[in-house]
């Protein structure tokens, strides 16, 4: 499978082209690195560099950048509008096919290691990276900017660095990394030199003040272009979409007699939060991502429906799997549609362990919660493999039958053949069926530590493993049934009594 990351460094340079150009050039020259963007801003004094590849590549990539941001860039004669703490000021990793978030937190830990060794440059960790729950949020990091971070290290230990120091780099500061979901930075402008104006409305709309939920924002002075900026960092367009934003401050603007003079996107945004934004504001009926040209061709290029019949988002993610199981074909069958019900109720409690860690509410539980949400992640993962390895078991049960045996020594190897194979046939789903076990026990213990508004999710998570057992233990009963090694079937006949009422005796509890 392809391993494909996103990597967005933000450098404290925006006004000299010439350090710009060493910057990407040394990014560049690692190999399968993809340079997707790049962005300068003058009046922030800023550069944002997007990159995309293998995850060792970006991570070298990135690496380079920040050990060239430090030759370059001094930050004791730096001063830019965008606040910062380092020559290259934030590293996040983003996953984008075939990694995970985790992946992610686990290569930006390795990477700002690897800061301070080759660079002595000393880092934070911030977002899913995060080592403390008020390192989350980049702008508790920033606050006090270089110039205040400098002198705080020295004497408050609540402000040291994850790594490396105590003191900072003389000139290149210190150097965020974490790990994230795919964010828009967005800045809305208005029309004239409205500072204070820009402030209330960023206040008024960023998440931390009450305002939108998934908004960062800060007001800025772009004094080359004589008008102030509301400049938005948007971590989850799908759930608060950049027109809701736009229309926010639109409207806010009006209550002080300001209009909106336009708006600028920093670095890419993905096309889906360009049609949520043109089904908006089009007012279209109907309107469905499947009406894209490229979204129709990129479907029929890849094998998929040139018509596709319900193209959301999330039916677009499991519509695959559901057409791959209608088909008149005997696999994939009940077995990996059991692994994936036990994979769909371990997900769900690694959703809830790592909301739950987050509250305030449930923060003597924080390390417990994340402890099981790596539990959870690694069920999962093994139930998801479990989806193939049963369909492929079957398929060689299939094989073993299609032997010849035209001679009685062709009918015995057929036979041992036939044998070994429905054994694997038993194993594999017998496999899910302890695995989902597990995850029924795992759920019923995250009740008592998780959020109390969470508990319909871990039930359903419970119900979700309690048919993974009850479907796999069916599919290892139909296999057994074929099976003539009478001790091999005992034993597994015990562990699927076992495995049966261990789950039944708690259903019902699951779900007072």
């Amino acid at each position: 499978m392809k391993r494909l990351i996103e990597c967005v460094p933000n450098f404290s340079e925006g006004r000299d082209a010439a350090k710009i150009d060493a910057i990407v050039s040394a990014m560049r020259e690692v190999s399968g690195v993809l340079l997707l963007d790049r962005e300068s801003d003058a009046d922030h004094n800023r550069s944002v560099i997007t990159l995309a590849g293998e995850p060792e590549a970006v991570a070298e990539a990135a690496l380079r950048g920040v050990g060239k941001a430090a030759e370059l860039i001094d930050l004791t004669r730096h001063a830019g509008a965008h606040p910062r703490i380092g020559a290259t000021d934030v590293v996040p990793f983003i996953p984008i096919e075939g990694i995970t978030i985790d992946d992610c937190v686990a290569l930006a830990k390795t990477v700002g290691r690897e800061i301070w060794q080759r660079y002595h440059i000393p880092v934070y960790f911030y977002e899913a990276a995060a080592q403390r729950p008020e390192r989350a949020n980049l702008e508790n990091i920033r606050k006090g900017q270089f110039e205040g971070l400098r002198e705080d290290v020295l004497r408050d230990p609540e402000r040291a660095p994850d790594v490396g120091g105590p003191g900072l780099h003389s000139t290149a500061g210190a150097t965020v990394i974490g790990a994230r979901k795919f964010l828009i930075a967005y800045n809305i402008n208005l029309n004239g030199p409205h500072l204070e104006v820009a402030k209330r409305i960023a206040k008024d709309i960023r998440f931390s003040n009450g305002g939108l939920r998934y908004v960062k924002a800060m007001g800025v002075d772009v004094r080359s272009r004589n008008l102030a900026q509301v400049s938005i960092n948007l971590t989850d367009f799908e759930r608060t979409p950049i027109h809701r934003v736009f229309e926010m401050v639109k409207r806010e603007a009006e209550r002080y007699g300001v209009s909106i003079a336009g708006s600028e996107i920093v670095g890419l945004i993905p096309k889906r939060a360009i049609e949520l934004t043109a089904d908006f504001y089009l007012q279209l009926e109907n309107f469905s991502a499947a009406q894209v040209l490229e979204n129709r061709m990129e479907a029929a290029l890849s094998g998929g429906s040139d018509i596709p019949q319900d193209p959301g988002r999330l039916t677009a993610l499991v519509q695959p799997f559901l057409d791959a199981v209608a088909q008149p074909t005997a696999a994939p069958g009940g077995g990996s549609v059991a692994a994936l019900a036990g994979a769909l109720g371990a997900s769900l409690g690694q959703m809830v362990a790592m909301l739950s860690s987050r509250k305030n509410s449930q923060a003597a539980y924080a390390e417990a919660l994340r402890k099981a949400a790596t539990e959870f992640q690694a069920a999962s993962r093994a139930l998801t493999v479990a989806i193939d390895r049963d369909a492929e078991s079957f398929e060689s049960v299939m094989t073993a039958y299609k032997l010849p045996r035209q001679t009685p020594s062709d009918r015995r190897r057929r036979e041992e053949a036939v044998q070994q194979a429905l054994q694997g046939a038993v194993e594999a789903p017998l496999a899910v069926g302890r695995e989902a076990a597990e995850l029924f026990d795992q759920l019923g213990q995250l009740e008592a530590v998780a959020s109390p508004s969470m508990l319909s999710d871990i039930r359903v998570g419970r119900l979700m493993a309690a048919a993974a057992v009850r479907g796999a233990l069916e599919n290892v009963a139909i296999n057994l049934a074929s099976i003539s090694d009478a001790a091999f079937a005992g034993r597994v006949q015990a562990e699927s009594r076992s495995l049966a009422s261990r789950v039944a005796e708690n259903l019902v509890s699951a779900n007072r």
